[in-house]
């Protein structure tokens, strides 16, 4: 059966992005065939479409989604034809009105949450469900730096850190961003384009600095994050929308205090189906509480996908952004 989807051909800008009709096929042994409802869009997507990630070509784009299946392939038996379901993750192809794809990493819906909501919150509230209990275990009473605070990823950190009695210093790009963050939970705001984070932080923190700083902005904010770090302190670089971070030493992290960094990914953490179900099953209790509300800010027709990537790469977004097919 034919669908609507967006393919590139080759990377580079926007105008890459080409919605064309794609021929569907039947779900073969672990997949499933699943009619999107709505579709995420994330800073991830652009990383792919420019060949910053590579992928073979040519290819579709996105890696989050919601909707019902409507068939599933030999072997699969957590899901089956009439759930309402949502996932996150590679391969990419969310960008599409139907896709058939591996069925491993679709959870079930609860009835709490419509399809518009879980696709705005599978990939990026997974993401602070993973940052904020595995690779940094947060405690109430602590106080953390996190950059682009009133990004779809941030204003999600910004409740669930509140709700777990943690103070969030979040960086933002302007006063509207600062005012949106802080009306989310963050404790503090610091607004990058006309204060010092470092100074900043350490006025904030009395001069102890902070146990962790989460960073998805990469080159521009890298060695200001570090600097912002408490002795044996942990930096979680887990993305790079202004660019990659330029090649440093080692000695980086010695002259800081013996500092520790990691670069998780989704993947890692959500590698088998019970670490999936369980860190679903937290993010769909938060979202389902009321702890964490999920902002769809912008909402572009699937066709439209390449508008919504020049709003995404000009920072003209906040919150979440998701396609309509």
């Amino acid at each position: 059966m034919m669908a609507k989807a967006i393919r590139l051909t080759r990377t580079g800008g926007p105008e890459v992005l080409e919605y064309v009709d794609v021929e569907v096929g039947e779900p073969g042994p672990g997949e499933a065939r699943v009619r999107h409802h709505a579709i995420g869009l994330n800073y991830i997507d652009v990383y792919f479409r420019t060949g910053l990630y590579p992928m073979p070509l040519p290819s579709g784009l996105g890696q989050e989604g919601a909707g019902v299946v409507e068939a599933v392939g030999e072997g699969v038996t957590h899901v089956q034809p009439g759930d309402r379901v949502a996932y996150a993750g590679r391969p990419n192809g969310a960008y599409s009105a139907l896709r058939t794809m591996p069925a491993d990493i679709l959870v079930k819906l609860p009835d709490a949450i419509n399809y518009e909501t879980a696709a705005a919150m599978m990939l990026q509230g997974l993401t602070v469900q993973y940052l904020f209990n595995s690779t940094y275990k947060l405690q109430a009473g602590q106080t953390i730096l996190f950059h682009a605070a009133a990004g779809g990823v941030g204003l999600i950190a910004c409740q669930w850190a509140k709700a777990l009695g943690v103070n969030l210093i979040g960086t933002v790009g302007s006063e509207d961003k600062g005012e949106l963050a802080l009306a989310h939970g963050a404790a503090h705001v610091i607004n990058y384009n006309e204060e010092d984070i470092v100074a900043r932080v350490l006025e904030i923190t009395g001069g102890k600095k902070v146990p962790v700083v989460y960073d998805s902005v990469g080159k521009d904010t890298f060695i200001r994050s570090l600097d912002c770090l408490q002795p044996r302190g942990l930096m979680v670089s887990f993305g790079n929308s202004s660019g990659p971070v330029a090649a440093f030493t080692m000695n980086e992290l010695a002259s800081r205090g013996s500092l520790y960094l990691t670069r998780p990914s989704l993947g890692s953490y959500a590698a088998t189906r019970p670490e999936l179900e369980a860190m679903a099953a937290d993010l769909f209790e938060m979202v389902s509480s009321g702890k964490v509300k999920i902002d769809i800010h912008q909402r572009f027709a699937l066709a439209d996908a390449a508008q919504a990537h020049i709003a995404l790469e000009a920072r003209r977004t906040t919150g979440s952004t998701i396609l309509l097919p």
